[in-house]
Formats: structure tokens, sequence, C-alpha cells
């Protein structure tokens, strides 16, 4: 159930009981167990625990494994949902046009989920030294995003003009552009 649970990252409930189960499946044993009993069925406890919180984690990773590579294919994935969002905006499925708040929207999202994402897979092990290029992707990109940010969207919102889509939208543009694999 927590796997399941885990891909809804807007929820902040959620997020605080998964931030108190990985400092309790990773905090070091303040206690010591009475019998060798008692010990083994501890550490069972404590595996059990991490490989699940670790689970979650892997799967949020997997959510927005964008943020967490190059450049380009953070953009690429970037531009893919800010259409998206724009075209369910545009037709009453979403509130709020996506022009609006991207920009800072990004930030906090790399900021106060991405990065500490990374870093607690970091923390955990479970890729080896990927995890430092990971942390380190996501940390460029945010240094990225902060430079050029406002100059994507407005590219963003100028290839969605509704005149723009007859000569092609953002994803031909930023491909002619950025020359994207399908990474």
């Amino acid at each position: 159930v927590n796997s399941v649970m885990a891909t809804d990252v807007m929820d902040k409930e959620l997020k605080n009981l998964r931030n108190v189960r990985w400092d309790r499946a990773f905090a070091p044993s303040s206690t010591k167990p009475e019998s060798p009993e008692a010990a083994a069925a501890a550490a069972r406890d404590n595996v059990n625990r991490k490989a699940t919180i670790v689970i979650e984690h892997l799967i949020q990773a997997s959510d927005v494994a964008h943020t967490m590579q190059h450049w380009h294919v953070y953009r690429k994935w970037n531009a893919k949902l800010f259409t998206e969002m724009t075209l369910a905006y545009r037709e009453g499925r979403a509130d709020t046009d996506p022009a609006t708040f991207w920009y800072d929207g990004e930030l906090g999202f790399l900021d106060f989920y991405i990065i500490p994402l990374a870093k607690k897979l970091k923390e955990c092990g479970v890729f080896g030294v990927c995890s430092d290029e990971y942390l380190t992707y996501a940390m460029e990109n945010r240094h990225e995003w902060a430079e050029k940010g406002r100059e994507v969207v407005a590219e963003l919102v100028e290839s969605l003009r509704p005149e723009a889509a007859l000569t092609g939208g953002i994803l031909d543009i930023v491909a002619e552009n950025e020359h994207f694999t399908d990474e």
C-alpha cells in the first residue's frame, strides 16, 4: 500500500509520514535488545522498514527521473508536461494557466522535492556511485532553471500559441535546438 501511495507526491501529510518513516529507518538504534532473539527480530524489522521506505523513494524517483538527468532530458520532459498542462487548461480541465506559475513552481519542486529526494537516494546507497550523478544533475538543473527558466517558459508559451501550432509545437522547436534523443 505504501508503494502505491508513494506516487502521490502532492499530499503534504503523506510526505511528512514518509519523512518520519525514513528518519526511523535510517536513525541509529539507541536501544540494545535483551536477547539474541529480540536482536534478530529487531534487525529483521529494521531491514524490512528500510526496504519499504527505499522502495517508496525509488517509485518517486522513477516518476521524476528526468529531473535528475542531463539538462536536455530535463527540458524535453518539462516541455511535454507544460504542453499537457496548458492543453488541459485550455480545454477547461485545469483551473490555472501553467504559464503563471511554471518558473517559480519548478524552482520550488527542485528545492523542496527533487534535491531532497536525490539526497535520500544517495544516503541509502541504493544506486551506489550513480547517486552522486543524480544529485549533481538535480542541482545543476536547478541552477540552469534559475538562470534560463523564465526564457524557457516564454518559449513554451510562444510555441503553444494557436498560430504557432500551425508551424509545429514546442517539441519540434526544442528538438531542433537541442538535438534530443529518446533517453
